[in-house]
């Protein structure tokens, strides 16, 4: 994975004297004219629609490879419309094919006259509001932009400034990018996701479907390779396939394959640790198991890898399909398996021959289906003089500053500055002060667009809420940036609050809200031995990213690739031994308001300068806090708290922190040592961060979602 831009101080740029607002819409339109006054709709409101193409979903001019075909017919549109100005302002507008437009009308006209591509529009609210383009996807985002302004332009939500725009995208892809092979992501999620897309005029969801820990969809030619009730199946895709066309977003496949490909080998015994004369451990990276990559010296396997690609490119209609391709160990040019290979084979000489052959043969089953393939960048590394990628194959590239295109000869698609990794052992982070200030999307012919890049590294099993918090800000950058490359008229706190100030669009339901846990343990993580839950694969060798059951709640975790605790006898059963500021566990679970009670049991080995319990982007809870070495708290940029308790090393201690609003008492073993006038959300991101985690050994890890009284807290054992 790539390094995302540097976190780094920004100084906050002057707005020029008198430069008008940018009107209330994201992304902002490429050319708009602000008059004055405003446009109202009323309770007569029509919404006028051409009989001529009322079934029609665009015309020539309107047509084009990327994103793909529009599938929603002009009258589709127009009852969508009505049912989301209905949501907003309270009017029902009647649609009609006939009669003459009155000012507070909104007509909807499908048009090769100044046509603006498959995604520009003209916008016109000077009364009636007009949205024309050559193909609906123009006209969604017309109507996107006129939603925009009637939620966050008036109290009634009915009134249209006045202004005139015409509105093309600079990027043909505005991709967002889900891992959903280490994380399953519940569809009434990737429904609200899809719709906030739509209204961003993002139009590509990426859905990474396979990972070495986990296969997603679900077909009956391949039983057992995925967990049906963690994954897809085909009646999931066509509904969510359906669900994004009416917001005119590309439902895009993405499979792993040769690499992290841990579910697929096993499943069908393909991998390069299967079968006589396997490769080791020291063929492959050092903390996964050779069977992380599929055995490209195989027929057999090289077979199995078309029939999985050639069933899957049928679910899906998106112009690009995606087959990975990444990170493929240069240390298995030394396995003597490929080694006979090569020297077996005259068309392949080296490893990057033998991977370039194998793309190229998927590449084969991916265009028999009409679509592009997508590969990640990295092949390109690999030494390759007798097989080179097919030129038509798209490269996602996460490496570079997606300023210009890296793979000469090839498509790409811009992902490695916008990377969301959101564990504390990679900590990547967008840098949406970067984005919104500093990037300049890529017009280049062969630079296609841009991504947000989501990936569920040891946070397999975290909220989806979790993810949201941290994508949305650069989701909402991406698509204003991707849009329209102008220059930003305004800060990035001022981005901030026209986005709030839009808020969701219409159907958006909220986000579930986990009842508080009454009476019992909200979690409770043992450390004991335990197997990863049904639908998920192990792919490392042992003692790598070993898995942290919680009994109490469904809140489960990981540690990180590489360092890793150790497993070690505990006062009740096993604990984990931490040694270094690496070795951390992903939950990814949200805060959790005061109040709150915390009971852990902890044996320091080591004095260090700020060791962390649980952490989040917001807070902390420390065994020893920075400048003080004592137990304590800290709400990041605002204030380090710490009791009067240092904790013995080498020995035993049950630490408990009972925290309401305003308060926080700690107890040692039982005892209550002393209360601090502060509080903080209880931070449920990560065990450690990456450059604070503890030094010694933990055990029976407990969380309650109230306040636990003295006594109750004296009773835990």
């Amino acid at each position: 994975m790539p390094s995302a831009q540097a976190d780094g101080p920004h100084a906050p740029r002057e707005e020029p004297a008198g430069a008008a607002a940018p009107p209330s819409v994201i992304p902002r339109p490429t050319d708009w004219t602000a008059l004055d006054g405003h446009t109202s709709l009323t309770r007569a409101t029509r919404i006028h629609i051409d009989p001529r193409t009322a079934s029609s979903t665009a015309l020539p001019a309107g047509r084009a490879e990327l994103p793909g075909p529009a599938r929603q017919s002009v009258r589709r549109l127009a009852t969508q419309l009505r049912t989301e100005i209905e949501e907003v302002s309270g009017v029902t507008p009647r649609i009609t094919e006939a009669g003459r437009p009155a000012p507070g009308d909104i007509v909807l006209t499908l048009t090769e006259q100044g046509a603006q591509g498959a995604e520009g529009h003209r916008f016109d609210s000077r009364g009636p509001v007009r949205i024309e383009a050559a193909s609906t996807h123009g006209l969604y985002y017309g109507t996107r932009t006129l939603l925009q302004l009637l939620r966050a332009t008036a109290d009634d939500h009915r009134q249209v400034p006045r202004a005139t725009a015409t509105d093309r995208p600079g990027q043909a892809i505005r991709m967002v990018h889900l891992d959903a092979g280490r994380k399953y992501w519940r569809i009434p999620y990737l429904e609200n996701l899809i719709r906030r897309m739509g209204d961003q005029k993002l139009n590509t969801l990426l859905l990474h479907l396979s990972e070495s820990e986990g296969f997603r969809l679900d077909s009956p030619r391949f039983p057992g390779l995925a967990d049906p009730e963690h994954s897809y199946s085909r009646a999931d895709i066509e509904h969510l396939k359906a669900f994004a066309a009416r917001h005119h977003v590309q439902l895009m496949p993405g499979l792993e394959l040769p690499g992290h490909a841990t579910v697929i080998s096993q499943a069908f015994g393909i991998g390069f640790g299967s079968g006589p004369s396997p490769c080791t451990g020291a063929h492959t990276h050092s903390h996964l198991t050779p069977d992380w990559v599929i055995d490209m010296t195989s027929d057999k396997a090289i077979a199995k890898s078309k029939e999985i690609v050639d069933e899957f490119a049928g679910w899906f209609d998106a112009p690009l399909f995606s087959i990975g391709a990444e990170e493929v160990p240069g240390q298995l040019a030394e396995c003597p398996r490929v080694q006979d290979h090569l020297a077996a084979s005259p068309d392949v000489s080296t490893l990057g021959d033998l991977l370039n052959r194998f793309i190229n043969a998927l590449d084969d089953v991916v265009t028999s289906h009409g679509r592009r393939t997508a590969v990640y960048n990295g092949s390109e590394h690999l030494p390759a003089p007798q097989q080179q990628v097919h030129a038509p194959v798209v490269f996602l590239t996460w490496e570079g500053t997606g300023a210009e295109p890296e793979i000469p000869g090839h498509d790409e698609i811009a992902i490695g500055p916008f990377y969301n990794t959101p564990n504390n052992y990679h900590h990547k982070y967008p840098d949406e002060p970067w984005m919104y200030d500093r990037w300049a999307p890529s017009t280049a012919p062969d630079m296609l667009g841009s991504g947000v890049t989501n990936w569920a590294d040891y946070n397999f099993w975290a909220d989806d809420g979790y993810f949201e918090q941290h994508m949305a800000g650069a989701r909402a950058i991406l698509a204003d940036r991707a849009w329209n490359g102008s220059a930003t008229p305004d800060t990035l706190a001022g981005f901030r609050a026209r986005a709030t100030r839009i808020g969701d669009p219409p159907g958006t339901t909220p986000a579930p809200v986990p009842p508080r846990v009454e009476g019992r343990p909200s979690h409770h993580w043992t450390f004991d031995d335990a197997s990863y839950p049904k639908g998920w694969t192990y792919a490392g060798s042992p003692g790598n990213t070993i898995f942290a059951e919680d009994l109490a709640g469904d809140l489960p975790g990981t540690s990180y690739i590489i360092d890793n605790p150790t497993p070690v006898p505990g006062p009740r059963g096993q604990a984990w031994r931490f040694d270094s500021d690496r070795d951390g566990v992903g939950f990814g679970g949200l805060d959790v308001a005061e109040p709150w009670t915390v009971s852990v049991r902890v044996r320091p080995t080591a004095r260090t300068a700020d060791q962390v319990l649980l952490s989040s982007r917001a807070g902390a809870l420390k065994l020893m806090q920075h400048g003080t070495g004592k137990v304590g708290f800290t709400r990041y940029g605002d204030a380090d708290h710490s009791f009067d308790f240092t904790l013995a090393l080498d020995r035993w201690t049950r630490l408990t922190w009972v925290t309401t609003r305003g308060s926080t008492t700690l107890y040692a073993d039982g005892a209550r040592v002393g209360s601090v006038a502060a509080s903080i959300p209880l931070p449920l991101r990560s065990i450690g961060t990456e450059k604070a985690s503890l030094r010694g050994d933990l055990d029976e890890l407990i969380t309650w979602d109230e306040a636990l009284s003295p006594a109750e807290v004296a009773r835990q054992r």
